[in-house]
């Protein structure tokens, strides 16, 4: 995608199809068609044009082992360094999240790890390479809510509850996966919309089994799915990190209700100095202003850091960048 196409605002339209995607990965076009008052023809026809152009496409999630813990890390870096660290950081799979700032010395990053380890990265790779600077790894103590959360703020209350379906029951026991379970969410995790016949081509599997498991793992929450889109086409054109330090006995109340807050995309208890940090989108500065300024207000918070991002490298949505057992290291 050229940097022209990238910020070229999709129309409304458009922009409202790809939120009731997120809302369900697998949504017919004729529930959406329902919903959103167009013709299902219009919706199927969009929803190909836009996934055919790479505009956005539907990915299948794994799992995410409990045991895995994540760090967000802040590498201060020698500017002629900086492009060659990041794509270092991009080939590892245990690194799903890279950011480049936009005052260029700083590299923004999330590293799945073991909680409580001496992770290998933060304590002796990093620290070895001579362009680095400086090097801050805060652990992440609590999710409030992070990319698959997310919801483009252009669909009313009542469009968004009408196309999410039913939260998964939580059974008394967990359901297992088995190694049909297993194949079909591999084939889907690249187009989680493939339809039951490609995935049943792919795995083997007869089709009607592929449609039953496909349900199954749907109702059961095994099979989680997110939309990958540029925000700048969703006219979201400011990306920042703001970093804020909260009394203890409003972190919960206050990281509850950045969640909830339609330009968060993260939401993270952590340690550090900043024990509450938050991933945005917005769609100017006067936007960040104001989210700062007035949103912020009244949640407890005593200091804020605003970092604003230049450039994304690499983003959650990959499912083979979050799955994390093993995950492949590259020596930075």
């Amino acid at each position: 995608m050229t940097a022209e196409s990238a910020d070229q605002v999709l129309e409304m339209r458009d922009q409202r199809l790809i939120a009731a995607l997120q809302c369900d990965g697998r949504l017919s076009a004729e529930r959406a068609a329902d919903v959103l008052g167009m013709s299902p023809r219009t919706v199927h026809r969009r929803w190909q044009a836009l996934i055919a152009d790479g505009v956005c496409r539907v990915v299948a999630l794994p799992v995410r082992p409990p045991a895995v813990g994540a760090l967000l890390l802040r590498i201060r870096v020698l500017g002629a360094r900086r492009d060659a660290l990041a794509a270092a950081l991009a080939a590892r799979d245990d690194v799903p999240f890279i950011d480049l700032s936009a005052s260029g010395d700083e590299i923004l990053a999330v590293s799945l790890t073991r909680p409580g380890t001496r992770d290998h990265l933060v304590f002796r790779e990093l620290p070895a390479t001579r362009a680095v600077t400086s090097v801050s790894a805060d652990t992440v103590l609590h999710v409030f809510s992070e990319a698959t959360n997310w919801r483009h703020d252009v669909l009313t209350d009542a469009e968004r509850a009408a196309l999410t379906p039913p939260r998964p029951a939580v059974p008394a026991q967990p359901a297992r996966t088995d190694d049909t379970d297993r194949a079909v969410l591999a084939a889907l995790a690249d187009d989680a919309r493939a339809p039951a016949a490609a995935v049943a081509a792919r795995t083997g599997r007869p089709e009607s089994t592929v449609r039953r498991r496909i349900a199954r793992l749907a109702a059961t929450g095994h099979l989680r799915t997110q939309v990958v889109v540029d925000p700048r086409r969703l006219g979201l054109a400011i990306d920042a990190n703001v970093l804020l330090r909260v009394a203890p006995d409003r972190l919960d109340s206050a990281g509850r209700a950045l969640a909830a807050h339609p330009a968060v995309h993260g939401a993270f208890a952590t340690t550090g100095p900043a024990n509450l940090q938050a991933a945005v989108w917005m769609r100017d500065l006067e936007d960040l202003y104001r989210f700062v300024s007035r949103d912020l207000a009244g949640l407890g918070v005593e200091t804020v850091e605003t970092v604003i991002v230049g450039q994304a490298v690499k983003r959650p949505g990959s499912p083979r960048a979050l799955t994390a057992s093993p995950p492949r290291r590259t020596t930075v």
